[in-house]
């Protein structure tokens, strides 16, 4: 029914339930207690799975008067009722609902509940194998299937075209407007020359932006603007939609680029200041003033009826500059020279942006997919983006606040977080109080000072190096790790793999 998103993907209509009133309603059923939750997900790593096993496990406090088997259509109603409640009696309503529904399931239904509601339909790991699946029933390539699901993001209405039209109706498949497309994404290299060498000898770079990457869809005069994960956030910008609404000269267009925090003088400001206008949805007209950002574009994927996914990059960017007015796009270099694309990187650096990003100059737009001809190129400094399975209170003076965080990685081969270090280091004090929060809202058990949460927060964590430690069942440790940014924008399928980590840790050995 949900697959990688909570509720519909890429619908405007969003459940809008926690982790925290999912956990609090499924006690209340089950009668068990926040250790026996967590006893089953430190089993199976799985928080449906563990829904299931205490529902199994324990006599229920809650059944319903009157029990009708459940079946998706009423499960699905049920959910449509929890999207609408609205108001400050909204979370009563929720769970009252959520309660109705949990009495009634079995325990297997129990876990798909759970595993629809807090989005744990991982995208990439779920969705691949039903696209896997819709390939091999209806005869088709894997990659038409892949493809149609980024541009409309509905799973299920591509098994539809795919059963009736086959190959020609997947073909036909376009990015329609104010359904976000699935985002491209970067490989990460180590040095220009690298690039080089990958992209055949030329390459465009760009500068790499200490902001957040939207796509904006626009018809007329209708704008809406999409993050990252896919979550409309218009509401967060008007004075973005405005400036597209009237500088974009086309009549439909899907474009991409970055928006960056600036001060007075036009300097770009640190990300975290930026996520101030990403949270507030209400009283944004202050923030309008207080926090001005700057869009810059850098990409076509559809222009006047026309899709462009599979023209060049080149030609993509060409037609952009031809329609973006007055917004400026992405600094731009095309080379053939390392040392010419080092001094590049350097300029980047010094005008406070975080680095650069190499495109392929004839390379299609692969949406949903983190390949090489897209490549991203830092400083020296060594970066992962982790995500936060548990963290401890601090002592002193952080003593009421979560401010010990335990970073994981993906295992792309189990779907498991492995812990790969934990860390006090790098967040201000107003990071660290809205982290505790935060982690509070997703926390699945408790052991004394300890929390233990599901794996959603995603922060990019810089190190020294990745060593050998046998503290962790991964065998791997980060040195000295620290946290630089809360990546609210990314989701935590998005996240480092543990496939990459030792992917680092093995050219490391290497070097020495």
């Amino acid at each position: 029914m949900l697959l990688g998103q909570p509720f519909l993907p890429h619908s405007a209509v969003k459940l809008n339930v926690s982790w925290a009133t999912v956990r609090d309603v499924v006690l209340r059923v089950s009668g068990a207690s926040e250790g026996d939750l967590f006893r089953a997900f430190r089993e199976s790593g799985d928080l449906g799975e563990a829904v299931r096993q205490v529902f199994e496990t324990h006599k229920r406090k809650q059944r319903p008067l009157v029990e009708h088997p459940m079946d998706i259509t009423g499960a699905f109603q049920i959910l449509v009722k929890v999207a609408e409640a609205k108001g400050p009696k909204a979370r009563e309503r929720k769970e009252r609902l959520l309660e109705g529904l949990f009495a009634r399931a079995t325990p297997l239904e129990a876990k798909y509940l759970t595993k629809v509601i807090v989005g744990e339909m991982r995208t990439g790991f779920r969705e691949g194998m039903v696209e896997q699946a819709i390939a091999r029933a209806f005869a088709v390539p894997e990659d038409l299937v892949r493809r149609a699901r980024t541009f409309i993001g509905d799973i299920a209405r591509v098994a539809l075209i795919a059963s009736q039209e086959g190959v020609q109706g997947l073909q036909k498949v376009r990015p329609e407007l104010f359904t976000p497309v699935g985002f491209m994404l970067a490989q990460t290299a180590r040095s220009i020359k690298e690039c080089l060498e990958i992209h055949g000898g030329r390459t465009a770079l760009e500068f790499k932006f200490d902001g957040a990457r939207v796509q904006i869809h626009k018809r007329d005069t209708a704008v809406r603007i999409f993050s990252r994960r896919m979550a409309d956030v218009t509401s967060s910008m008007p004075d973005i939609a405005q400036l597209v609404q009237q500088e974009l000269s086309a009549t439909e267009a899907i474009v991409e680029g970055e928006v960056i925090a600036v001060d007075s003088a036009g300097r770009p400001r640190p990300f975290q200041i930026l996520l101030h206008r990403f949270r507030r949805e209400r009283g944004i007209e202050a923030l309008v003033k207080e926090i001005p950002l700057q869009l810059y574009l850098f990409d076509l994927l559809y222009l006047n009826g026309e899709p462009l996914v599979d023209s060049p990059y080149h030609e993509r960017r060409q037609k952009l500059a031809e329609i973006a007015g007055s917004i400026p796009l992405s600094p731009q270099l095309v080379v053939s020279d390392s040392a010419e694309g080092e001094r590049f990187l350097n300029q980047a650096i010094q005008l406070g942006h975080e680095g650069l990003v190499a495109k392929k100059l004839d390379a299609p737009y692969t949406a949903g997919v983190r390949g090489k001809n897209w490549l991203k190129v830092k400083p020296t400094m060594e970066t992962l983006d982790l995500v936060i399975v548990g963290a401890e209170y601090g002592y002193g003076r952080r003593h009421r606040w979560l401010s010990d965080y335990y970073l994981a990685a993906l295992d792309a081969e189990t779907g498991k977080f492995e812990i790969v270090g934990k860390t006090f280091k790098g967040l201000t004090d107003e990071e660290i109080q809205w982290m505790t929060k935060r982690l509070q809202e997703l926390k699945i058990s408790e052991e004394g000072r300890r929390i233990w949460v599901k794996p959603e927060v995603v922060v990019e964590v810089a190190y020294n190096e990745i060593q050998r430690s046998p503290k962790y069942p991964c065998g791997m440790a980060l040195r000295f790790a620290r946290i630089t940014k809360i990546r609210e924008d990314k989701s935590s399928a998005e996240a480092d793999t543990l496939q990459r980590v030792r992917e680092l840790f093995n050219l490391q050995v290497k070097k020495f």
